[in-house]
């Protein structure tokens, strides 16, 4: 186990990743293109320390919290939305890393920057065995795995009295996976999201953990129980992981809409400079109020969760609905200032080298994410308002 660790400022770690953003954007084209991260990125996020940031400090993380994740994550989005995706993503798994008994977490973290990818569809059977489960199945949307030491997955397995099935969480090292590499998609291609495949795979029953319980907040760590960052909901502190992606290529639209304006022309119309005309006024100034309002709602929900997790106080059914329709709307505001300046680009911005189609692919590929769909979540969110019961058990 690493020796604890300071955990650095929140304006030192942003630093970091804005050093970052070059890189990042110089690796764009080929992260999109081989549908996967560069490793240079990965080895930057590794040097840069941000891939501790929900890692405990006992073996050597940061335990930063929720408004330090957003901000980082945010800049990150500036560089790259493959990239920031998949940081968001392995912030999300090792903070469920960190849900599991303090041995197992020993066994993760004994990897110097453990990388932990995973989705929450039980798409596999788990069938009891002598000290465990064995597990078999598949996975879709994977991200991150090429790059990952080790995956939390979720299968279907029987309640303890055998009468009916339930979804368990399992910790399983990727060595132990066969991964299919059939991630060809419109957006967010470097995210490498591949389908992963479980055959006849032993998991400990040290590493299984039912995800009822984990959706009331019932975790197995001892030593991160008294944690402000470890004892929110496993979806808030996800959306809180996730929101900084969304915001961070809304304003990567900005930064490429206008380093492209100057000396730019509006074709078959007399604007010789598009910076003149006036429906680039009314075009710009829309897309930087919907991008303030994107960062509003990332900025509310890291608020709430690091707010809830000072307080210790228990968390209503609300606030947790809250936390994934501010995420969703952050990622819905996000998409439309970026179809404004997409469509202000012109046909210019068709080709590959112009970032701006690039980011309005990711963005919506992040719009359409089962658990931050704007309205998915704006029903259950009025349904919710309304009284009534929520239509999923993921809040």
């Amino acid at each position: 186990m690493v020796s604890s660790t300071l955990t650095p400022p929140r304006a030192e770690l942003v630093r970091r990743a804005a050093d970052l953003v070059p890189l990042l954007r110089s690796h764009a084209i080929w992260t999109e293109e081989n549908r996967r991260l560069h490793d240079e990125n990965v080895e930057a996020l590794a040097a840069s320390g941000i891939l501790r940031m929900r890692i405990p400090t006992r073996y050597g993380g940061y335990e930063s919290d929720s408004r330090t994740l957003v901000d980082v994550l945010t800049t990150l989005g500036r560089g790259d939305g493959a990239t920031a995706w998949n940081a968001s993503v392995w912030a999300t798994c090792v903070w469920m890393a960190c849900m599991f008994p303090d041995e197992v977490q020993d066994e993760v973290f004994a990897t110097p920057d453990a990388r932990v990818c995973g989705v929450l569809s039980p798409t596999a059977v788990a069938t009891p065995r002598d000290g465990g489960m064995v597990v078999n199945g598949s996975w879709h949307f994977v991200s991150a795995a090429a790059h990952s030491h080790w995956q939390v997955v979720v299968a279907m397995a029987p309640t303890p009295d055998g009468s009916q099935q339930m979804p368990v969480l399992g910790m399983v090292p990727m060595s132990d996976l066969r991964i299919v590499d059939d991630w060809y998609s419109a957006g967010l291609r470097g995210t490498g999201s591949v389908t992963t495949v479980a055959e006849d795979v032993f998991v400990p029953t040290a590493r299984v953990l039912p995800i009822p319980g984990v959706l009331m907040d019932q975790y197995a760590s001892v030593l991160n129980a008294h944690s402000p960052v470890y004892r929110v909901p496993l979806m808030a502190a996800g959306c809180a992981s996730f929101v900084g992606t969304g915001v961070g290529l809304a304003r990567a639209a900005q930064e490429a809409f206008f380093e492209r304006l100057p000396g730019r022309k509006i074709t078959y119309t007399a604007y010789e400079d598009q910076s003149q005309a006036p429906v680039t006024h009314l075009q710009v100034a829309e897309a930087a109020m919907l991008v303030d309002e994107a960062q509003f709602h990332g900025d509310r929900v890291a608020g709430l969760v690091d707010d809830k997790a000072a307080s210790g106080d228990a968390w209503t059914v609300e606030e947790r609905m809250r936390a994934r329709v501010s995420t969703a709307r952050a990622f819905h505001l996000a998409k439309q200032a970026v179809d404004i300046l997409n469509t202000a680009s012109g046909g210019s911005s068709l080709y590959s080298n112009v970032p701006i189609q690039r980011i309005e692919r990711d963005v919506q590929a992040l719009n359409l994410h089962a658990l931050m769909h704007p309205t998915s979540n704006y029903e259950t969110y009025g349904r919710v308002l309304c009284g009534l019961e929520p239509n999923t058990p993921f809040i």
